[in-house]
């Protein structure tokens, strides 16, 4: 069996199926593992989200910002802006059925030595309190309270992890750590602001990947998120957003010998 790890989608069909073609991608033996945000600012979000939803247990995807956003869109705890393009799957005759499968979905899986989350990792966890953290997420999503849980989710604070957090206040940091960290300090403050590449670090952080002593160092840790960033492929990283809602490419590497696929990607949407 091999297993591709793919970049951010966001909602970008046409790319995804071109790079499974170019794979020669398997549904029988091969398997595939998405960095999140399938959904939102590309022209077929709704086409992207059935495809991979279609794939059943040959598709592994983590939730992104931009899947949470969905969710929440759907229950009015937040508003669709002019650059969205979402409103086709909430339109859809089979939108709940869609939405339940994306709020199912995990917020970071393990496995063959990798840990695959959407944006990042603090640097206090491991491996397995980032899984275990995750779990308290993924209940909550799962559960029959999950538009409460969605109405609390959202904002900036705390911005750092302590592990005697509880609440609404435990989850939002975990969230928001998988989903949208790019750079923090070395004790694990959050910087949200920040969208540029890796050497734009405000004064006192570093990209997340890059703080010494991060407990995640010595597995590879797969994530998108950070299309400025753009292709990372380390021992211990593999940065796969190559901006194709931007006008950049989808990419996907095979695990077991790093092999590297890429499709050219029109722009859906513009910088600014």
């Amino acid at each position: 069996m091999a297993i591709y790890a793919i970049g951010d989608l966001q909602g970008c069909c046409d790319p995804l199926e071109q790079l499974l073609a170019a794979i020669r991608f398997n549904p029988s033996s091969d398997q595939l593992w998405f960095t999140g945000d399938l959904v939102n600012r590309g022209p077929d979000s709704l086409r992207t989200l059935r495809t991979v939803k279609a794939l059943g247990n040959a598709a592994m995807t983590v939730l992104g910002n931009h899947d949470l956003h969905l969710l929440a869109a759907s229950i009015g705890v937040r508003k669709i802006s002019d650059s969205d393009t979402l409103d086709e799957i909430l339109s859809a005759p089979d939108a709940n059925e869609l939405l339940d499968w994306i709020r199912t979905r995990k917020l970071a899986h393990q496995g063959n030595g990798h840990l695959l989350v959407h944006a990042g990792v603090l640097p206090q966890w491991n491996v397995w309190s980032t899984l275990r953290y995750a779990a308290e997420v993924e209940r909550e999503l799962r559960g029959s309270n999950w538009q409460h849980f969605l109405a609390h989710l959202f904002g900036n604070q705390p911005d750092r992890w302590d592990e005697s957090l509880v609440g609404f206040d435990r989850l939002r940091v975990i969230v928001n750590a998988c989903t949208r960290l790019r750079f923090c300090t070395p004790e694990g403050q959050m910087e949200f602001a920040s969208k540029e590449g890796a050497g734009a670090a405000p004064d006192g952080y570093l990209p997340w990947f890059d703080i010494p002593g991060r407990q995640t160092e010595k597995a590879t840790v797969i994530f998108g998120h950070w299309s400025t960033l753009g292709l990372v492929m380390r021992p211990d990283l593999l940065a796969l957003d190559t901006g194709c809602v931007w006008g950049g490419k989808l990419t996907a590497v095979r695990l077991e010998d790093r092999a590297l696929f890429q499709v050219e990607c029109a722009p859906y949407q513009r910088p600014g």
